[in-house]
């Protein structure tokens, strides 16, 4: 069922990356798709609305695209959105999201990095983790920021299939498993 959702995924993301092209539209779209993304991780309520079986494909329809147009998204993400609601596939939008923002990075020859911080990083940081992944991946890179205030403090990035967690979150945990293992 996995492989099947990512194959799903993977051609919608496809099909609207080359509408989004085609429209001079990609910067956009991938502004519109990455403000989803942290709209999925900040409200269980969008996150119901687009994995609820209960709501007719109308209902969905008309609640995505109240919440596009109130977001002021481009014509075609919200339009790509209704789709997506029409024919049952809003289940499958954070894979889309991912396959999208993946081929863009690659068709511009960047690598694709998320970075999840505990509070929102100011300009001159993010730049300075940019470059930073810059230097290490040795080319473009391309950050994907999410904000997770359970992590206290620090970063978790992940590059491809490298993930680097420096969160205070996590050194608490192995802090905590040292000290069972003393008693």
């Amino acid at each position: 069922m996995a492989s099947e959702t990512q194959g799903l995924a993977a051609r919608y993301a496809l099909a609207l990356y080359e509408l989004a092209d085609e429209g001079k539209a990609l910067d956009d779209v991938a502004s519109d798709l990455t403000a989803v993304r942290q709209l999925l991780s900040d409200s269980p309520e969008f996150l119901r609305l687009i994995r609820s079986p209960v709501l007719t494909r109308d209902e969905q329809s008309k609640g995505v695209l109240a919440v596009m147009n109130k977001a002021g998204a481009h014509a075609l993400t919200a339009k790509f959105l209704g789709v997506l609601a029409t024919n049952r596939r809003l289940f499958a939008l954070p894979q889309m999201i991912e396959a999208y923002l993946s081929e863009l990075a690659r068709r511009r020859g960047e690598v694709a990095a998320e970075v999840t911080s505990a509070v929102s990083l100011s300009d001159p940081e993010i730049e300075s983790v940019t470059e930073a992944l810059r230097k290490v991946v040795g080319q473009k890179v391309s950050v994907a920021l999410t904000v997770d205030p359970s992590l206290i403090g620090g970063l978790i990035v992940r590059v491809g299939s490298r993930m680097i967690d420096s969160s205070l979150r996590t050194k608490l945990q192995r802090l905590q498993l040292a000290m069972k293992g003393i008693g």
